[in-house]
């Protein structure tokens, strides 16, 4: 990417990366932050820089998925974006070997999301809108948990590098990097001649989605 751009390798990390949020230093993404300059001097001084990268987030707190959620109900949570609009995340909270999008887990995960939207109808006077944005939504295992008419408004959304939703497609649910997904993408890369089509190498896009939570209520039946 450094090459593609011609910026600095600072500076690409900071733009075609998640390295800034994966490393507890917020959504700012402020090239002066300390802790970022921290980790970028220490690029300029190590042989490995891959290695000094994972020892550099090794040393930092753990980041959060997504800003500060208003409530969670096992795998999936909801957080605040302005007044009247509420963003959804989801995150593996299954503590044994399956997957949390299994089918014989498809009746947990709807439980989750009646509760989630059962405790959004009591504690907002309005139905706000809902949100979502996360390469999930191209798996059908994942989109069978929400109404049509929420599905329906998917749309691709593009140059969101440095944002979390998108490089989860790479890990399996022990966090484990999947070789033939990852082998496809660095592919793709490698033929790449400039920076239009960065968004197609990623396997799977991520899609930004917005209803209304009435869709939900009706939904879940709550």
């Amino acid at each position: 990417m450094s090459a593609l751009s011609g910026q600095p390798l600072a500076e690409t990390l900071l733009d075609y990366t998640n390295f800034y949020i994966r490393f507890a230093l917020g959504r700012g993404f402020d090239p002066d932050h300390p802790g970022w300059r921290e980790y970028v001097a220490g690029l300029r001084e190590v042989r490995d820089q891959r290695e000094w990268t994972y020892r550099f987030y090794t040393s930092r707190p753990p980041a959060k998925a997504g800003p500060d959620v208003t409530a969670t109900f096992d795998c999936f949570a909801y957080a605040p974006l302005g007044p009247d609009r509420v963003r959804l995340h989801f995150e593996n909270n299954e503590t044994g070997d399956g997957s949390p999008l299994a089918v014989e887990r498809r009746g947990e995960r709807l439980a989750d999301l009646a509760e989630l939207f059962a405790h959004l109808r009591r504690t907002t006077q309005q139905a706000p809108r809902v949100v979502g944005a996360s390469w999930l939504y191209n798996l059908d295992a994942y989109r069978c948990l929400f109404p049509k008419p929420y599905l329906a408004t998917a749309r691709v959304i593009h140059g969101r590098f440095r944002h979390m939703p998108l490089w989860g497609q790479f890990l399996n649910r022990r966090g484990e990097v999947k070789e033939n997904v990852a082998r496809e993408f660095l592919a793709r890369l490698r033929h790449q001649s400039g920076l239009d089509a960065l968004d197609s190498c990623f396997p799977l896009p991520m899609l930004g989605l917005e209803a209304s939570a009435t869709e939900f209520y009706e939904f879940y039946g709550v």
